[in-house]
């Protein structure tokens, strides 16, 4: 055996290391101060009492195997959405479900496009089949359908549209993206990601539904992580075409979702009264939040979902850096968002009623500073 073999290891085929790992939100605050999680989008009233109690009741049989097929959680999930039980494919997270169908539909050679601003996840999930990430610029902080469409070609196989975005918070109407779908080749996939549906309340806004049941190129996906608040138990799902779910399914993980989520996650799709709540106390809190934030100077981009995303002066010692380190000293934990292109913004969740307080009177006194 020569030194090189010796000193051989196993290596990442080519593209994995130009991949960059997706770092999460800070979930920590100093020790002596009381937390106030609002970097991550997750719901401030927590999860149904009764997806709780259901997670519980599995506890105690941990021994066996899950469902594979997350039956009575697609039966809950297709109940609920008025949807063929057939057509839903359950995963843990919707993540993987973006990864599963990059795995699927994507290869080396292939292009799959983004918007500027779109989640992150989407290029490693592009990046990590071998294909090539494409980003369409975005006009104003939202999707730009021309931009997207200008993107297509002959190697384009995938279009990922997060709608409502993160971590903007903006939409575009549905109109807008029938108008994409239609200037797609039918051999491009458009994957709709629906996250944060549940908090939309527009006239002109559709998750994609119907669009997925009249075409044979669009899947919807969708997440229990915000309005559910079952962020803990990785539950996401997705509504597809029967094509796309066959050859999903070769691949996808036999107990993919476990027993403790499919309980929770079948309890809580069917406690619409706790869901109804928690979009209450977002209407009320998401206007409050963007009302007193523009009131201290700060541009706030519109938002429909549960988060805001706000910026700061690019100059001086105002900036977002130096006051995400003055909210975190006290405990309120937002999220930066320079990987994203915005350095000078913060993306908060909105929170408790004492944590939404708590931050802004934090801020006035920070910019006074």
């Amino acid at each position: 055996m020569t030194t090189a073999q010796e000193n051989a290891r196993p290596q990442p085929r080519a593209g994995i290391l130009d991949i960059e790992a997706y770092v999460p939100g800070k979930s920590a605050a100093p020790a002596g101060v009381k937390l106030h999680k609002l970097s991550a989008n997750e719901n401030p009233l927590g999860a149904s009492p009764k997806a709780i109690e259901a997670a519980r009741e599995v506890a105690g049989r941990l021994e066996f195997y899950p469902d594979g097929s997350s039956t009575r959680l697609r039966e809950a999930i297709a109940e609920a959405h008025g949807l063929n039980m057939a057509n839903i494919m359950c995963f843990n997270g919707s993540d993987e479900a973006l990864a599963l169908l990059s795995r699927v539909y994507l290869a080396p050679g292939d292009e799959a496009i983004y918007p500027q601003y779109g989640f992150l996840a989407y290029r490693i999930a592009i990046m990590a089949a071998g294909a090539t990430p494409i980003i369409a610029p975005e006009t104003n902080e939202r999707v730009d359908v021309d931009a997207i469409l200008a993107g297509i070609t002959e190697n384009t196989r995938m279009v990922f549209l997060a709608n409502p975005a993160n971590p903007t918070g903006t939409y575009i109407p549905f109109e807008e993206v029938r108008r994409l779908h239609a200037g797609l080749p039918k051999n491009v996939m458009l994957i709709l990601d629906a996250a944060y549906a549940e908090y939309v309340r527009r006239n002109d806004y559709e998750a994609g539904v119907e669009l997925v049941a009249g075409a044979e190129n669009v899947v919807m996906t969708r997440t229990f992580s915000k309005a559910y608040g079952l962020g803990g138990a990785r539950i996401g799902w997705m509504y597809a075409p029967t094509h796309i779910i066959e050859a999903v399914e070769r691949i996808r993980d036999a107990f993919n979702v476990t027993a403790t989520a499919i309980a929770a996650g079948t309890a809580a799709v069917r406690d619409r009264a706790h869901v109804d709540t928690s979009i209450a106390h977002n209407e009320t809190w998401l206007p409050w939040l963007t009302s007193e934030l523009t009131a201290l100077g700060l541009r706030v981009t519109p938002s429909v979902t549960n988060f805001v995303l706000f910026h700061f002066p690019k100059n001086g010692r105002h900036s977002a850096s130096a006051a995400d380190e003055y909210l975190t000293a006290r405990g309120y934990i937002l999220r930066r968002v320079a990987g994203y292109g915005f350095p000078n913004a913060l993306r908060m969740t909105v929170g408790t009623e004492e944590a939404n307080r708590g931050v802004v009177a934090a801020l006035t006194e920070f910019l006074k500073s």
